[in-house]
């Protein structure tokens, strides 16, 4: 290919002139282009799924939460799913619902706390939506709000706490 190309430069290109006096030379800040990468619901849907289960949909933990975002029996009854483990679990479709009604809950009890610091970094950590809800997802809206309050950062049951969330899960926009 390199030898196609050097032939082609030499017959296509006739001058008497060197052929880097020819050919224009790019400097990096012509060529240099940025790349925005944008994640959106379903990237941040994988990600949350990724974490809590490796996006496995029949798997339960070693403390009863279930599916692929690990809900808990009392999660699904505050967002009034009555339903079977079985049922739970063998239904993607009805994960897929409870975790979007989940993060729908958990924006309405946090809505002040992302209209008041949104884009503001405290303890160093950059606060986003969709970080916040993540880590409402973890461990519950109420123990966001009392991170905003007294600092005091829950963990669950793992020992992963809801700044690690609330940090690993920044920047995704989710239009809720």
């Amino acid at each position: 290919m390199r030898t196609f190309l050097l032939l082609f430069i030499l017959f296509i290109v006739p001058s008497n002139k060197p052929i880097s006096q020819e050919l224009p030379v790019l400097e990096v800040k012509d060529i240099k282009k940025e790349v925005i990468e944008i994640k959106g619901m379903n990237e941040f849907l994988f990600a949350i799924g990724h974490q809590e289960s490796g996006n496995r949909y029949f798997i339960v933990n070693r403390y009863g939460y279930m599916g692929k975002y690990q809900f808990g029996k009392s999660t699904l009854k505050t967002l009034k799913i009555k339903v079977t483990k079985e049922a739970f679990l063998n239904s993607p479709y009805l994960q897929e619902f409870a975790m979007k009604q989940n993060l729908l809950y958990n924006k309405k009890k946090l809505q002040k706390y992302i209209d008041k610091f949104e884009g503001q970094t405290i303890n160093g950590i950059l606060i986003t939506e969709s970080g916040l809800l993540a880590a409402a997802h973890l461990g519950g809206a109420g123990s966001v709000r009392k991170w905003f309050r007294n600092g005091k950062v829950k963990e669950d049951g793992n020992g992963v706490k809801i700044t690690t969330y609330m940090q690993r899960f920044s920047g995704y926009t989710l239009y809720l």
